[in-house]
């Protein structure tokens, strides 16, 4: 199955509900991806850009899109960003076939 990483940031009303209420924020994440058929890797509170990712592993990117719906649309969350992470056997086979259509390719100028 395709691993995604997600990324997002807390509204001010979030973290005021969980400094006045805590709760595993990794057990929410972990049964939304679940109820929309995914499964949730690992959860992790984050510096820099972003509050938090989810490493999450779903059969198609659209079936991912549910819950980032229902998890932007509680108010709690913005900046929401998903990229695909592939393995490096992945991207090896990748590779491999890059160089089996490199010839399919006319540069439009050398």
């Amino acid at each position: 199955m395709p691993t995604f990483i997600v990324t997002g940031s807390y509204s001010a009303t979030a973290a005021r509900g969980m400094v006045d209420n805590p709760s595993n924020r990794e057990k929410a994440a972990r049964g939304i991806m679940e109820a929309a058929g995914g499964k949730l890797h690992s959860f992790y509170v984050t510096t820099g850009e972003t509050d938090w990712m989810a490493i999450t592993e779903f059969d198609d990117g659209a079936d991912l899109i549910p819950a980032l719906l229902v998890v932007s649309a509680s108010g709690a969350v913005s900046n929401v960003k998903t990229v695909r992470a592939y393995t490096g056997a992945e991207f090896k086979a990748a590779q491999e076939k890059a160089g089996t259509i490199a010839s399919s390719y006319k540069p439009p100028a050398k």
